[in-house]
């Protein structure tokens, strides 16, 4: 059994319909782009450090001398820096960048011939300052449903530049320093913008790795697509994503849809990721429909400190006919699921409703199994929720259960005397296993180089959409105080909210 193998009710027999409502909302707010243009700014000045100036080549009458022919050389950046940058959010459009105060400095070598016959040559150190860059990003998605970014209305403005030679004659560095100046300043500010393009669009390879489907074991894979297309507000940018469980290599949608739901208006954090119930749901339907929801119990996997055995001496005691028939056999109980277990979300807890059977069995001298009897099960379950790295996992514990009788191959007997058997099996061969299975997790959407840390977990229940009639909306809210990608970005939903930034605290 699983975390996600539940669901909420399931809507009759209903036929499936294809929703654009997500399963699971992601926003990013400003404090984690402020993260993100910490790392962008660092891609951009590497980038940037690759200008390459190829050799400039000119003649200029320079009075009194007349023509005079110089060429730069050898050109080559010793230091970049973009001190002062931001990054914006453009409602209904994307992100803008600004970058101002930058400056680079380089170094060359200069030659020039003069009345025909003379040449000089020497070095020369540029500095340009007071650059500035301003681009436009645009946030959309891919065909495979990841997110893509874009870059357009790039200027970039070179402010100051100044030069100083070094060797030869020096009378004659003034003569021609202004055309070498006009020169060098076009050749570098016609390739910023080149430079900036490449830079964001090398972000694109990294979304490409975002877990769109994501395996969760031999049974099923989680959808992570994008729905719609990234909304960009004035306070975050929100990513609607698919959030739905299938069988692996059958994509069958449920018979219901997911509900819309939407995240409180909040931005004191980074990051806020929302699942809705639709997940659990989705869960639920394909374990169910895989048929591994059910467990084999039998005696071996009872403590042997326990005094209550799975054989029929123990279940002769309540129902003679047992003992009667089966003497001194050993047993075999198959517990499972008659429908996908269903769960509610509540503030601050998680309650799962599974209804199945239990059906015994005697086994026989030749190893065979004869039924006994089957009971209908009902049980109640808490869970309580953790993130692990950048999966989701979590522990059970048995609330209640109530058992009636549905077929009984032994005679009529009375089930309230076999609760607390049933109860003892459940409690300690049962929920371990679960729990062995819930504490492996299961993947939330990520992109590769992110981590979760400082995480903090609630269930908060989203309020009636009063245009809509029906669905009362429960989210499981993730608090996660660090997202760290060899990256770190801030909060997250269930709730998961965070923040602050910082890169040593290792979305």
């Amino acid at each position: 059994m699983s975390l996600w193998c539940v669901t909420v009710a399931l809507l009759g027999l209903l036929t499936p319909a294809l929703s654009t409502d997500p399963g699971v909302i992601v926003q990013l707010t400003q404090q984690g782009l402020e993260y993100g243009r910490q790392i962008g700014i660092a891609s951009l000045q590497q980038k940037l450090n690759s200008i390459k100036i190829p050799d400039i080549s000119g003649s200029e009458d320079v009075s009194p001398i007349g023509k005079v022919e110089y060429s730069l050389s050898q050109m080559h950046i010793t230091n970049l820096g973009l001190p002062a940058s931001s990054l914006g959010l453009v409602p209904g459009s994307g992100l803008s960048l600004s970058i101002s105060d930058a400056f680079i400095s380089l170094n060359g070598h200069w030659h020039v011939k003069y009345l025909k016959f003379i040449k000089d040559s020497g070095s020369f150190d540029l500095t340009v300052s007071g650059l500035t860059i301003s681009v436009t990003m645009g946030v959309n998605s891919d065909e495979t449903g990841r997110p893509t970014v874009s870059s357009s209305n790039c200027a970039a403005s070179v402010g100051h530049v100044s030069i100083e030679f070094h060797g030869g004659a020096s009378w004659l560095y003034n003569l021609f320093s202004s055309f070498i100046e006009n020169a060098l300043r076009s050749a570098i500010q016609n390739q910023i913008c080149p430079l900036v393009h490449d830079a964001i669009s090398d972000i694109n390879p990294h979304l490409k790795t975002m877990n769109v489907l994501a395996q969760v074991d031999k049974y099923a894979e989680i959808e992570y697509s994008l729905v719609t297309s990234p909304v960009v507000s004035n306070t975050f940018i929100q990513f609607s994503l698919k959030g739905e469980f299938y069988k692996i290599g059958q994509h069958q949608e449920p018979p219901f849809s997911a509900p819309p739901f939407s995240l409180p208006q909040t931005n004191g954090s980074m990051l806020y990721l929302g699942l809705s119930s639709f997940i659990a749901n989705s869960a639920g339907f394909v374990y169910h429909n895989a048929g591994v929801l059910g467990l084999y119990v039998t005696d071996d996997m009872i403590p042997s400190s326990s005094p209550l055995r799975l054989n029929t001496k123990t279940f002769g005691a309540f129902i003679p006919e047992i003992a009667k028939r089966f003497p001194n056999m050993m047993m075999k109980l198959l517990v499972k699921t008659l429908e996908p277990p269903r769960i509610t979300f509540e503030p601050n807890n998680v309650t799962l409703q599974a209804n199945g059977t239990v059906t015994a069995y005697a086994i026989l001298p030749n190893n065979t199994l004869e039924a006994l009897f089957i009971l209908n099960l009902e049980a109640s379950v808490s869970a309580e929720l953790h993130v692990s790295g950048l999966n989701i996992a979590g522990s059970v514990t048995l609330n209640r259960i109530s058992m009636t009788l549905g077929t009984s191959y032994v005679g009529q007997f009375q089930v309230m005397p076999l609760n607390n058997i049933f109860t003892m099996i459940l409690k300690v061969v049962v929920i371990p296993k679960v729990n062995e299975k819930l504490q492996q997790g299961y993947p939330l959407p990520a992109i590769s180089h992110m981590n979760l840390v400082n995480t903090q977990l609630k269930v908060l229940k989203v309020k009636r959409n009063k245009s809509k009639k029906g669905y009362q909306q429960a989210l499981l809210v993730l608090n996660k105080n660090y997202i760290q990608e060899v990256v770190t970005l801030n909060g997250f939903w269930l709730w998961i909210y965070a923040t602050d930034l910082r890169g040593n605290d290792t979305l």
